[in-house]
């Protein structure tokens, strides 16, 4: 008589999605890092004008390029695209420049695999910032406002892109806005549909690399008035 066989529930497929932008000196520790705690990494080469496509392609990670620069938000959704595509029940969005740590994807991804959320959001207030430039602070502090404001959702850090994507989400987000704008459009969405959403405490740390790609004073005050205009846009 022939025994009947049992299958093994199926493995959740957890993806990293990480867009990148002339970051040749960081990306390939970035990659070590990540493909720890992740089943794939995929990588989105926003345009880049430096070596980092030829650095990701030595590596195990998936290289998507855009042609051209599109902002973060375009190269999110291009890589979440593929990543949904090809398998994923899960996605990490996670930055390529070394500010965030790697070790840490496990408890971000903990509440989704235990169904308690379908979105996790890192909150570097909930959890630690090393160095933190003070325009920086102020930028992110004026974010949590005006999402408070616009859309009513009670959240300690806004504009993370660590974050965690459970198959609800996958499913319901996408992302419009290019560049800045993606981050209130998620806290939008995730209202919109009803999604499940729960705040990590995560730790950011800033160091002269970071504060040289882009945490300046100018560069914070930039990145607030394009949020300013596009928040207005959203609604």
């Amino acid at each position: 008589m022939k025994q009947a066989t049992t299958s093994l529930p199926k493995r959740p497929q957890i993806f990293a999605v990480i867009p990148t932008y002339n970051e040749e000196k960081r990306i390939n520790k970035t990659i070590k890092q990540v493909e720890k705690f992740v089943d794939q990494v995929v990588i989105i080469d926003d345009g880049s004008e430096d070596q980092t496509a030829q650095k990701i392609k030595s590596s195990k990670a998936i290289l998507l390029q855009h042609p051209n620069n599109l902002g973060q938000g375009a190269a999110l959704q291009t890589g979440i695209d593929y990543a949904t595509q090809h398998g994923a029940d899960f996605v990490v969005t996670f930055d390529s420049d070394g500010q965030f740590q790697a070790s840490q994807i496990p408890q971000l991804i903990k509440p989704l695999l235990q169904n308690q959320a379908d979105v996790a959001l890192g909150s570097r207030f909930l959890g630690k910032t090393i160095n933190l430039p003070l325009a920086k602070l102020i930028t992110l502090k004026l974010g949590v406002l005006f999402t408070r404001i616009f859309s009513e959702i009670n959240l300690t850090d806004t504009h993370n892109g660590f974050r965690a994507l459970g198959p609800a989400a996958l499913k319901k987000i996408k992302i419009t806005h290019n560049r800045m704008a993606h981050a209130s459009e998620i806290i939008d969405q995730i209202k919109t549909h009803q999604l499940r959403f729960i705040e990590v405490p995560v730790t950011i740390k800033y160091d002269r690399y970071s504060k040289k790609k882009g945490q300046g004073i100018f560069n914070a005050f930039y990145i607030l008035a394009d949020l300013i205009f596009d928040r207005l846009t959203l609604h």
